[in-house]
């Protein structure tokens, strides 16, 4: 990913509240598809990157719409269509010595052109005629209808998200992951049966656009109960620079349980809603997320509770090893912590 900056101030902040990992997708420009996305350490070092090309990132939704036109409508059936078109390449585009990482290799599929036609003879000479993505575009999908690389949608409506599970039926290779579903409750049923993992915003509670009208705190804890695997993200909260705030939504969601008529979880099943769980999810469950021989050695101490708001991380190891947990804030803290009342600028001295 070019656009991440390691030395970025939120990676910093986020690791000096114990987030050791993170699943980042670009942002969706002008087009339903915002690209690939990776799996990331927040290690003070230049090499973040622990699983690269991990997924494609799709907005559909009231985010997709406007990208599409303005229509719902519109953004289910170009993303349909688009699955459609990387289909039919991959049908007509197998390779005859090689490729590159699984998808087909242009510079080995012949192409031969007839001296007195313009027409082309190879394998975008087979694909419709009407075609909407390039052939580029279209291999870029190839790994994903091989379930070789995640898809992760984001959909918060109940019927966007049961639009997203219909779409297994069509091409039933597809790893699916939902992102945001804030009315994931209200069919909570239909998810668990697809046995498409959830990466949700839990605290999604009040109509803030038309989409969320059936948002509750207790989306989660519902959803939870009705078996679907849920874990805890930010994606509607200004994701770089909160990442932190996952702990505090999952010592919310247990909270959740001594409010009556609310749903919530246990200690353990929130904990897990922020460590093993979103691993599970992107198919990295027996490398990070977890302490058990063979995982990444991703350690924090914490000074108590950690998902109470008052506890701190006070080590943490990132691939065993030890990270600084300094920051911008901490600098500036301890500067003005015990400032000479002579060091303070002019107008601070009255």
């Amino acid at each position: 990913m070019p656009a991440l900056n390691p030395l970025d101030t939120t990676i910093a902040v986020n690791r000096a509240d114990g987030v050791t990992r993170a699943v980042v997708a670009p942002v969706a420009g002008k087009s339903i598809f915002a690209g690939q996305g990776a799996v990331i350490d927040t290690g003070a070092d230049m090499d973040p990157i622990t699983a690269p090309r991990k997924f494609q990132f799709v907005e559909l939704g009231q985010t997709g719409a406007q990208n599409a036109g303005g229509s719902r409508s519109s953004a289910y059936v170009m993303f349909r269509n688009a699955l459609r078109e990387a289909g039919e390449l991959r049908r007509f585009s197998q390779p005859i010595s090689g490729s590159r990482g699984g998808i087909p290799d242009e510079r080995q599929q012949p192409v031969v052109r007839n001296p007195n036609e313009s027409r082309e003879y190879g394998p975008d000479a087979r694909r419709s005629q009407d075609v909407l993505l390039t052939r580029f575009d279209a291999a870029a999908l190839v790994p994903v209808l091989q379930g070789r690389q995640y898809l992760l949608v984001h959909v918060e409506r109940a019927r966007d998200i049961l639009n997203v599970l219909d779409l297994k039926r069509e091409f039933p290779n597809l790893k699916i992951v939902l992102v945001g579903a804030s009315e994931g409750w209200t069919v909570a049923d239909r998810i668990a049966r697809s046995g498409v993992p959830v990466i949700a915003s839990p605290v999604n509670d009040l109509p803030a656009s038309f989409e969320l009208i059936a948002s509750t705190q207790s989306n989660v804890g519902r959803m939870r109960a009705a078996g679907v695997k849920v874990s805890i993200g930010t994606i509607d909260d200004s994701d770089t620079r909160n990442l932190f705030w996952e702990r505090q939504y999952a010592g919310n969601l247990v909270a959740l349980q001594r409010v009556p008529g609310a749903t919530g979880v246990s200690w353990g099943e929130a904990l897990a809603m922020i460590t093993s769980r979103p691993a599970e999810a992107i198919g990295m469950g027996e490398e990070i997320g977890s302490l058990a021989r063979g995982r990444r050695a991703d350690v924090v101490i914490w000074s108590g509770d950690p998902l109470e708001g008052t506890s701190a991380a006070e080590t943490v190891f990132i691939d065993g090893v030890r990270q600084p947990l300094e920051t911008h804030q901490t600098r500036l803290l301890q500067r003005y912590r015990d400032l000479n009342r002579r060091d303070l600028p002019e107008a601070y001295r009255h």
